[in-house]
């Protein structure tokens, strides 16, 4: 008979502290603690100390939600990278610390591997292109060979870093995609700004840059600009996402993600799947934006391969790239 094995996640890439107890392939929690802002965007020390003033009451709220006492616990994941080092420093500390006083090993997760793997697990797509728009990270990957292999990126900023750009010019906060959905709501207009596509590799710079010369130059309305960079960018995203589905001979597309809860960008892509014949999917949006279920689902994967290192081999790599990581878990 082979037991389950519990498998405890912390994340802490970015602005997110989060926790999750996982086993069997269900997530038994998923708790977490988000840093905020009224105006402006993410000083790294800032969230970094916000982490650390947070992540005892999440671990306790994890463990209370699953029913579970740390005693069972028999792998600590964490997130390695990519992401700010400053965070991912307090995520790897308190990771170190639970599974030295546990007794238990330490399993290293690939973040944006970890976005991946929930879409892929709760979207029930098995070998899908998959479209990874996130704060610091934009990538079309699928999987070859032992590995997420990228065919195309941003070739300056992430997504979700020109979207948080864009709200902070309007004085909208962080983070700021979701302000920007909600004022594209209210307008139908949609201004010339760059539409930069290059292969499967995309350019968000100078929309930035044009973005902000119309709001600050020329006065146009921020409801309007926000409307049209939706539009604009997620008909990006859409288009490079097509293209790796032909060039892969792929039926399916999972969207990854905090940038993949925006309604319209999931119905553009949605629309473009259905069109090929094909299907779209994505995990609900407590799984697409930063969280700790993500890393404990990856982290069993990894544990149930024997991934598995000691305290002392535990170091974050703030740089780890996508295709940098073995996928030792698919065929």
């Amino acid at each position: 008979m082979v037991m389950s094995s519990i498998i405890l996640g912390f994340e802490s890439t970015a602005h997110t502290f989060g926790v999750s107890v996982v086993s069997d392939g269900s997530v038994l929690s998923n708790e977490s603690a988000t840093y905020t802002t009224e105006s402006g965007g993410m000083i790294p020390y800032e969230v970094a100390d916000h982490h650390e003033s947070k992540w005892q009451s999440v671990l306790g709220e994890a463990f209370d939600e699953a029913g579970v006492e740390p005693g069972e616990v028999d792998a600590v994941a964490f997130s390695q990278g990519p992401g700010i080092g400053h965070t991912l420093r307090v995520g790897a500390t308190v990771a170190k610390s639970v599974a030295t006083r546990l007794d238990v090993g330490l399993v290293p997760v690939n973040h944006c591997v970890a976005h991946l793997e929930v879409g892929r697990l709760l979207s029930q797509c098995q070998d899908p292109v998959l479209l990874y728009v996130s704060g610091a990270n934009t990538q079309v990957i699928a999987y070859k060979a032992g590995r997420y292999r990228v065919f195309g990126e941003t070739l300056d900023m992430g997504v979700g870093n020109l979207l948080d750009s864009v709200a902070r010019e309007f004085g909208y906060g962080f983070p700021g995609g979701p302000a920007l959905e909600r004022a594209a709501k209210n307008s139908e207009t949609l201004v010339d700004i760059p539409y930069s596509v290059k292969g499967m590799d995309v350019s968000l710079g100078g929309l930035f840059t044009k973005v902000k010369r119309l709001y600050h130059n020329e006065g146009v309305a921020s409801e309007d600009l926000a409307f049209s960079v939706q539009e604009t960018v997620f008909a990006m995203m859409t288009e490079v996402a097509e293209r790796a589905m032909a060039h892969t001979e792929k039926d399916d597309v999972v969207l990854g993600g905090g940038v993949a809860c925006n309604e319209r960008l999931q119905g553009m892509v949605e629309s473009m799947a259905a069109n090929r014949g094909g299907t779209a999917g994505w995990p609900d949006d407590e799984f697409l934006v930063d969280n700790a279920a993500m890393i404990a689902l990856t982290g069993e994967l990894l544990h149930g391969a024997g991934k598995i290192i000691d305290v002392s081999e535990a170091v974050i790599k703030p740089g780890q790239r996508t295709d940098d990581v073995e996928v030792v878990y698919r065929d």
